[in-house]
């Protein structure tokens, strides 16, 4: 049993979708209602995962994944070999270079108020975003996921992200192929559960 701290439609909505795929209970927690989300986590970052049987407890999106993964049985992270190394590779680009890209929407929305100054800002970091998309598509170009045949972590991950351009003036480009992954990754019921566990919460 868990307990997921999160923020609503954040990175921590793929670990929430992992731990469903994993079968795994999980108590979630929105850190806007936390009094002092610092004293729980020190850096104040979601996801932070509490593992409710041992205390123990994970921070960090890609970490927190991978000791899940490694932990409990799945079909999400091969066991050995050439796959579990391109799968890792996948899990890291999701994690430490499109999330960042994404993240420089949220900073430029925030932190710069000259219109022109942003609006250029946002058309760098669009362009940014796009030529990585063009990298996940180049990658589907044999295969339905990143991981083959069926949905993997990054996949997860990916589509998390992919929901964030909506919220700002710009245009995300995205390739058939990454169309057509992020549309079956939204149909997954573990994505559909977590999208719906979060919605109740805020509903609450």
């Amino acid at each position: 049993m868990y307990t997921l701290y999160y923020f609503p439609d954040a990175c921590s909505l793929a670990t929430q979708v992992v731990l469903h795929e994993l079968d795994q209970a999980v108590e979630i927690i929105d850190v806007q209602k936390v009094e002092d989300f610092s004293a729980i986590n020190p850096v104040a970052t979601v996801p932070f995962l509490v593992n409710k049987e041992t205390g123990t407890s994970r921070r960090e999106g890609a970490a927190v994944i991978l000791h899940l993964l490694n932990k409990h049985e799945n079909t999400l992270l091969p066991a050995a070999g050439d796959a579990r190394d391109q799968a890792i590779q996948d899990i890291m680009f999701a994690n430490a270079t499109m999330h960042p890209a994404y993240s420089r929407l949220f900073f430029i929305a925030q932190h710069i108020s000259d219109e022109q100054t942003q609006k250029k800002a946002f058309e760098v970091a669009t362009a940014a975003i796009n030529n990585l998309w063009q990298v996940v598509e180049d990658q589907l170009a044999t295969q339905k996921f990143l991981g083959g045949d069926q949905p993997s972590t990054a996949d997860i991950m990916l589509t998390v992200y992919s929901r964030w351009g909506g919220s700002f003036p710009v245009e995300i480009e995205m390739g058939p192929n990454t169309q057509k992954m992020l549309a079956a990754v939204l149909k997954m019921p573990s994505f559909e559960r977590a999208l719906a566990a979060e919605q109740k919460q805020s509903a609450a």
